[in-house]
């Protein structure tokens, strides 16, 4: 897991890129927030989406619901950052559009999205 921080209009974001799977489950979701936050301070998130179980993209799973409501609660923005192109359910693309569309869960194809996304809010 490689983390590093960007500020952007005085606000820190930690970007991670991982080969490795980060976030299996609820409990790995924890504690990625808990490093995140002791390693760097940071209460902005962005992840590749490689870094997370296949899983939490079928939301029959309640996975997502699950995981995505701890980053919530401990008030930590999060963006997962790829290529959703690949999912069809009209269910997971209406989730992404809500998230999308809400202040603390983005799902964006770009860094730079993401970065753009989280300082916003």
């Amino acid at each position: 897991m490689n983390i590093k921080t960007l500020c952007k209009n005085n606000t820190e974001v930690a970007l991670i890129q991982s080969n490795e799977l980060i976030i299996t489950d609820t409990q790995s979701a924890l504690d990625l927030i808990a490093t995140i936050r002791y390693e760097t301070g940071c209460d902005r998130i962005a992840l590749n989406k490689e870094a997370i179980i296949e899983d939490f993209f079928k939301l029959s799973t309640c996975l997502a619901g699950e995981i995505l409501q701890k980053f919530i609660n401990y008030s930590m923005k999060f963006a997962i950052i790829g290529d959703f192109s690949c999912y069809s359910s009209k269910a997971f693309k209406d989730f992404m559009y809500e998230s999308n569309h809400g202040k603390d869960i983005f799902f964006v194809s770009t860094e730079d999205e993401a970065v753009e996304k989280l300082v916003a809010v």
